[in-house]
């Protein structure tokens, strides 16, 4: 039995998450700004994370064999935790996202998205917590692909703390508990009879079931590897193979209209490979899912929801 904190935890697969911790036999603790009560069986602690005060102040003199945590964005954030953290537990488990590589479509909102997680993975491993783009494409990442490029300051020296930062490919399933709405995009406008808006070519890229990303992190929470991990079903898919899954579930062919060269187009098109590399964390010992084997359990499930 572990002693286990998890940082968020309040929805979507970080509620799975928690409840499948509890399940083993762990003993867990969520920590939150109090926005949603935790499952029976699992301690509760009330603070903004931000709050260094705060946060000491919940946390009293409690240690924990990890920290699992999912809802950090910003170095700030980061530099906060690796403080308030260092003597209070073993190992730190931090969710991150395929978007360090170098996001696609490259948005304002989206580099800064990615810029803020790849800073903060660069404060709990103590490197640069400054510069460009992840070294390495996600396609033939994974291991220790490098850190942020270029000649930021380094943040205290090495962790204090086994670090390990899980970067997730497009997490899809649940029906209304995926709550960006990419899945129901497409159930909605096939369904509708509505173009789906497309590049002229389709690149491939890597998702997991919300349900499987729960496993990882609790699989991930129990080991001892540290770096960053990709983790991704097998199987990428591209924008079209998605739309011919969809098609076949909603029972009506998928329309198509191709954008224009930097034209914003629908979710998971993109004008490049955007593929992960999950062959680290298989070596270590995680076996993955296939996207085909689950995907279509995912669109009956956003069709169900549809039509509640």
């Amino acid at each position: 039995m572990q002693k286990i904190l998890v940082i968020g935890g309040s929805r979507y697969f970080g509620k799975h998450l928690v409840t499948l911790l509890r399940d083993a036999g762990d003993e867990v603790t969520v920590l939150n700004r109090g926005s949603a009560a935790p499952p029976p069986g699992v301690g509760r602690l009330v603070a903004d994370r931000d709050d260094a005060a705060q946060l000491l102040e919940a946390l009293g003199a409690r240690t924990f064999d990890t920290v699992v945590d999912q809802v950090c964005y910003t170095p700030l954030q980061a530099a906060v935790a690796r403080r308030v953290f260092a003597g209070r537990t073993e190992r730190y488990v931090m969710t991150s996202t395929m978007e360090v590589y170098d996001p696609a479509p490259p948005t304002p909102e989206a580099r800064a998205y990615a810029e803020g997680k790849r800073r903060a993975e660069a404060v709990f491993r103590g490197g640069p917590e400054a510069g460009g783009p992840v070294a390495g494409r996600p396609e033939t990442g994974g291991p220790e692909t490098g850190g942020p490029a270029g000649g930021g300051p380094f943040y205290g020296g090495p962790a204090p703390f086994g670090f390990a930062a899980v970067r997730t490919a497009h997490v899809l399933g649940g029906g209304r508990e995926e709550f960006t709405g990419r899945l129901a995009h497409y159930v909605g406008r096939i369904a509708a009879g509505t173009p789906v808006d497309v590049h002229a070519a389709a690149y491939a890229t890597s998702f997991i079931h919300h349900r499987e990303i729960a496993r990882f992190l609790q699989w991930a929470a129990g080991q001892s590897f540290t770096g960053a991990v990709d983790a991704a079903s097998h199987g990428a898919l591209d924008v079209l193979g998605l739309c011919e899954l969809v098609a076949d579930r909603v029972g009506r062919p998928a329309r198509h209209r191709v954008v224009e060269q930097g034209a914003p187009a629908s979710p998971f098109s993109f004008d490049r490979s955007y593929a992960l590399d999950n062959s680290r964390a298989a070596g270590l010992g995680f076996g993955f899912g296939r996207v085909a084997d689950w995907l279509p359990g995912a669109i009956t499930a956003e069709l169900a929801e549809m039509a509640r």
